[in-house]
């Protein structure tokens, strides 16, 4: 059942695969260049560019629109940064005002009444959380917070095992009960929600819906690394999008992935972490420990018919590791591409079959 103010669904045309980051896919555009290493947008004849902030996050837009004019573009640019910021007061964390810091101060079985694009998020988080078996859970604020990754700014180290058992004693199932007739988020248990492992990837579908409000059709959305796409780029081709090498710096590609109407978003542990005993800590909390995930993916790339559902899969199958990520990702028919770390520094890669059905190819 649809949330009682739902306006305009993500679209209906494109497959919905199951549903739900980190800096990781990133656009490398209308790329001619014979040298892949270095991440270079080139553009391409009649193709249209802008920047901006949102969402803690430099975006990036491409409307390959050779007739756009300036009043076109202005306006591509208003509805996109419109669309973004509208996530980011519904959603952020780091706002007091945002719908998500209300539901986090709502008395235990109050129900509060949410905006569309809110519920959205949360009912396909919902739907991930049962089909990851419970990888992806956005009630996990306290703990992310607890490791130095939230808006309290606490300092990233190793937490005593006591705290620890204490953040995994206070995660409860079924914490939020939704009511779709009402429109309504309800806390049954004391738990903190943080959409930070699928917000960004909604604000990019949103801001892709605004383009195609306007009547643009050829575009490339992406907000810090999470990406949509529709049409063809400037050289008349699909969009040709980058997976990175993890820890390389200065960035660089290690695959090519070329997509029209589909999203690609990637989640890992080589931009947002510390270090404490020789072990890496990231941001990717697991929901069984409420701890950073402790195995050696270094990211999972994963496109789907929207960035909602790229951005919460690619975290789920990041937590569930290098055994589970895959065989769960093949058994839902995802598509998805692992990197894996060698004691050597090199990475191993794993795709599932729909990933391969994308004629991605190796960089170098």
């Amino acid at each position: 059942m649809r949330h009682p103010n739902a306006s305009r669904s993500l679209p209906d045309r494109q497959r919905r695969i199951a549903l739900a980051g980190s800096l990781g896919a990133f656009a490398l555009l209308a790329t001619g260049c014979s040298r892949r290493e270095s991440l270079v947008d080139l553009g391409g004849p009649g193709v249209r560019t802008f920047h901006g902030m949102a969402m803690g996050s430099r975006y990036t837009v491409k409307l390959a629109s050779g007739g756009l004019s300036e009043t076109g573009l202005a306006a591509a640019r208003a509805a996109v940064a419109g669309a973004l910021g509208q996530v980011e007061t519904l959603m952020s964390h780091y706002d007091s005002r945002s719908e998500v810091s209300r539901l986090n101060r709502q008395p235990l079985g109050r129900a509060l009444a949410v905006a569309e694009p809110t519920w959205q998020v949360f009912e396909q988080s919902a739907r991930v959380h049962a089909a990851s078996g419970g990888a992806f859970d956005v009630t996990l604020g306290r703990a992310v917070d607890a490791w130095g990754f939230g808006p309290a700014e606490r300092q990233r180290q190793v937490l005593p095992a006591a705290e620890v058992a204490a953040l995994r004693q206070a995660q409860r199932p079924a914490a939020l009960v939704m009511d779709a007739r009402a429109g309504t988020i309800t806390r049954q248990h004391d738990v903190h929600s943080n959409l930070s492992g699928v917000a960004k990837g909604h604000g990019v579908d949103r801001a892709a819906l605004a383009l195609e409000a306007l009547g643009l059709g050829d575009y490339m959305v992406e907000v810090g690394g999470e990406i949509r796409t529709r049409g063809l780029n400037g050289q008349h081709a699909p969009w040709q999008l980058a997976i990175e090498r993890p820890d390389a710096l200065p960035q660089q590609a290690l695959r090519i992935v070329p997509l029209s109407g589909l999203s690609l978003a990637t989640s890992g542990d080589y931009r947002n972490f510390f270090v404490e005993g020789g072990r890496r800590y990231s941001h990717e909390i697991d929901p069984d420990s409420a701890s950073p995930v402790a195995h050696d993916l270094a990211s999972v790339s994963v496109v789907a018919a929207d960035c909602t559902q790229a951005d919460a899969w690619s975290t789920a199958l990041f937590v569930l590791g290098p055994d589970r990520g895959p065989q769960t990702a093949r058994r839902l028919g995802l598509a998805a591409h692992f990197l894996q770390r060698r004691a050597d520094g090199s990475f191993s890669e794993t795709s599932t079959e729909a990933f391969r059905a994308l004629d991605s190819h190796a960089v170098g």
